[in-house]
């Protein structure tokens, strides 16, 4: 079984992967099928790894968007054709990173 160091780890990897596509911007993400479904496949691995870390965990660093994570990655599972392009973008532009450094410094700890 995973622990919750395994799954931060899951989390890192799932945003360095998306990072490799979003470098090349919005235009490319918005005409590009294939980085959207990257991007969207990353961000659901991503709130997996979320939802599997401990309760105790979460607890602890409640500055984490545990719930954001997890809630994102149901929708993109389960509300599938009502995904808007948009919020993602702005999820992988203005909080991966933020949520980048967050996990970077649980794993520096």
């Amino acid at each position: 079984m995973r622990d919750d160091r395994e799954r931060l780890l899951d989390i890192r990897e799932a945003i360095e992967n998306i990072q490799k596509y979003a470098a090349r911007g919005k235009d490319a993400f918005r005409k590009d099928e294939l980085i959207q479904t990257w991007v969207l496949h990353h961000i659901q691995i991503l709130g997996e790894a979320a939802a599997r870390i401990s309760d105790e965990f979460q607890e602890q660093h409640p500055d984490i968007p545990w719930f954001k994570m997890i809630g994102m990655r149901n929708i993109l599972v389960h509300d599938y054709f009502h995904i808007d392009i948009e919020v993602v973008w702005s999820v992988v532009e203005n909080d991966l990173p933020v949520l980048f450094n967050q996990v970077k410094y649980l794993l520096n700890e």
